[in-house]
């Protein structure tokens, strides 16, 4: 077992030691993204370490998954859409080509975007903006990450967030 959280994504969810989880969900967990140069870019990983791709699970789990990954996407579209005026919408991506786990991308777009990179893939941003040390997560995005976590126990009642008991 590693010591950094980054090392072992799901492992750490399971755990209970990864940050970045704002809330269990029925086949995954909901975590804000490390890098937030689109405030509210979200992810929802599998709570299966095994699983790779989405067909790795059996029909009732990837139901389950698409399901967490809609209420995670509607979830960052009302709280990007309250905290700011310039929210355009989220895009939602499974792509796995860079991690071997079952991810779920959620982009939150916005109108202030440069124009030639707002109705692009946000892969299209150049590689030193997902890294930048002014993009990454910090307390400065607690206010962001609570209205996401509150809107996600609107949506999804049954899960639950870091430091609750239970279990979806």
């Amino acid at each position: 077992m590693t010591d950094d959280w980054r090392d072992d994504r799901i492992g750490s969810a399971l755990r209970g030691t990864n940050p970045t989880v704002l809330r269990r969900l029925a086949a995954g967990f909901a975590v804000i993204g490390d890098t937030q140069f689109l405030p509210g870019y979200s992810v929802l990983l599998t709570d299966d370490p095994a699983a790779e791709r989405l067909s790795d699970l059996p029909r009732g789990r990837r139901l389950a998954f698409l399901s967490d990954m809609d209420a995670l996407g509607e979830a960052v579209e009302r709280a990007c859409g309250r905290l700011d005026p310039a929210f355009r919408r989220v895009n939602l991506e499974i792509l796995g080509n860079a991690d071997p786990f079952l991810h779920a991308h959620v982009w939150p777009r916005f109108d202030w975007e440069p124009d030639a990179l707002v109705r692009l893939p946000v892969w299209r941003y150049p590689r030193e903006r997902w890294s930048d040390p002014r993009h990454a997560l910090g307390p400065r995005h607690d206010p962001l990450r609570a209205a996401i976590q509150d809107e996600l126990s609107g949506l999804h009642p049954h899960g639950t967030t870091p430091g609750t008991a239970g279990s979806p």
